[in-house]
């Protein structure tokens, strides 16, 4: 017979649409043998229910799909994750800037400038889909950039680019909780840099372009940081903090994220690319970044920022 295991579902809607109430999470619970039931709490009341119970593997993928079938046309994400306790709160955040931490990609606005924009943003999209090589797809897009005046790198950081909501607390609430967070992009350092400042992170990694008497050389400076790169990162951070890779949290949306969303604790793809969030071990789709925090068991009034 097959082992029992302590799970946890979680249920997250967005703060604009807290559409979860008590009857919708009465109706779920009771599809779970009532001797199987830990317990149940709201985490933010209309917008973040856990449960948590100890079955059968199967049983909760049996429950995962009811839940999706009592919940179906409503913005919820659905997540069932292992039932760590303690540990559910993870020590090490790494993250993904672009699409994750904020908002846009910022070479599709860079290539605005340049008036290749469509062009660039193609080849972005299949990237990210894992469609093509990452490295060469950067080296390609990033070509078609050349002789572009290094200014518009701050025109874009500062008319363009938007933090994406819930990521501040995201950061500061871990932060404020004793974890680590590095900002981990194969985007450009200029823009890391800066929003690692804005947002919190204690540290960043990203590309670097080449740039010469004030003008892009539509080059990236190598080693170039892509899939493996990131995910080399969340094992030399981790080690760093001597923890181990079961107490990392690591979110992104494309496909050169997959290999640090596999190899941490808590993976998350977020409001990403089909390819991601079929491997990765939750997914939000509807909620912001402050849905990272229900996932590890936060209440709201335990935010922070």
């Amino acid at each position: 017979m097959p082992e029992s295991q302590s799970q946890v579902l979680v249920l997250t809607a967005p703060e604009a649409a807290p559409c979860l109430n008590g009857m919708l999470t009465d109706t779920i619970t009771r599809i779970i043998a009532k001797d199987a039931v830990i317990d149940s709490r709201w985490l933010s009341p209309g917008e973040a229910w856990e449960l948590r119970f100890v079955t059968q593997a199967d049983a909760g993928k049996h429950l995962l799909r009811q839940a999706a079938t009592i919940l179906i046309g409503l913005p919820v994400d659905i997540n069932l994750l292992p039932d760590e306790d303690a540990r559910r709160r993870k020590k090490l955040l790494i993250a993904d800037m672009d699409s994750t931490i904020i908002e846009q990609e910022c070479i599709d606005e860079i290539a605005d400038f340049a008036g290749v924009r469509d062009q660039v943003s193609a080849v972005t999209e299949s990237a990210m889909r894992g469609e093509l090589d990452f490295a060469e797809a950067l080296t390609s897009r990033v070509a078609l950039l050349q002789g572009l005046d290094e200014a518009v790198l701050d025109k874009v950081i500062n008319d363009r680019i938007t933090i994406m909501p819930g990521a501040r607390t995201l950061v500061r609430t871990m932060n404020a909780h004793g974890a680590r967070a590095a900002l981990v992009s194969g985007g450009f350092s200029y823009f890391t840099e800066r929003i690692a400042r804005i947002v919190g992170f204690d540290t960043s990694q990203a590309n670097r372009l080449s740039i010469e008497g004030g003008r892009l050389c539509g080059k990236v400076i190598p080693p170039i940081l892509g899939r493996d790169a990131k995910r080399a990162a969340l094992i030399s951070e981790a080690g760093k903090l001597a923890i181990a890779l079961r107490d990392t949290l690591a979110v992104g949306d494309g496909a050169n994220d997959l290999a640090m969303i596999a190899e941490a604790g808590l993976g998350v793809a977020f409001r990403a690319k089909p390819i991601v969030a079929a491997e990765a071990k939750a997914a939000i789709r509807h909620g912001n970044l402050k849905a990272l925090l229900y996932l590890q068991g936060y209440r709201r009034d335990e935010f922070a920022g």
